[in-house]
């Protein structure tokens, strides 16, 4: 266990790694939930990014996108409704000033009425480097400035949003 948390390890790149389940959550106007997050050591550097975190110990990958979007949003949403994984991606990127990698299944689900969002469940780390969660016109998202991860989220999501063929896209390995 680390201070990042503990799913994080040491992985054979020397790295710290952890696997990870993230949801593409719209609501019934096609709104993307996202949180938006700081950069602990560089507090300048902000980005947005979707609902999803660490896979504990014996968890699914589907059973966790679930747990996480419980804790980070308030949302609650049966394993069954989501749909994927639609896509898969390895990430290398700086957390809490470590360059670590992180092995992510990406789920898409549609939630109508969604209600309130709440932080209530936020981890310690969570509450020191996310900000805010915000439901997003993918309109209104193609044209902000701050990074947003992964970086070809506004394309995928149209596309997932036209009907998923059941097809896992892979991204690959990418730095961030």
């Amino acid at each position: 266990m680390t201070d990042l948390g503990p799913e994080w390890h040491i992985g054979p790149d020397g790295r710290y790694f952890r696997r990870a389940a993230r949801v593409l959550l719209f609501d019934d106007a096609n709104r993307l939930l996202l949180v938006r997050g700081h950069d602990v050591d560089q507090p300048e550097r902000t980005w947005w990014f979707t609902v999803g975190g660490g896979i504990d110990a014996g968890e699914s990958a589907r059973d966790a996108a679930v747990r996480e979007l419980v804790e980070e949003t308030g949302l609650s949403l049966r394993p069954d409704a989501l749909i994927g994984p639609v896509l898969t991606r390895s990430a290398i990127f700086d957390f809490f000033a470590r360059d670590v990698r992180q092995d992510e299944e990406f789920f898409m689900a549609r939630i109508d009425a969604p209600g309130e969002l709440s932080a209530a469940g936020w981890t310690q780390v969570e509450q020191d480097f996310m900000d805010e969660m915000r439901w997003w016109d993918l309109d209104a998202l193609e044209s902000v400035t701050v990074e947003i991860f992964p970086a070809q989220l506004v394309e995928i999501t149209r596309e997932l949003l036209e009907g998923w063929d059941g097809t896992v896209r892979h991204l690959g390995e990418v730095s961030e």
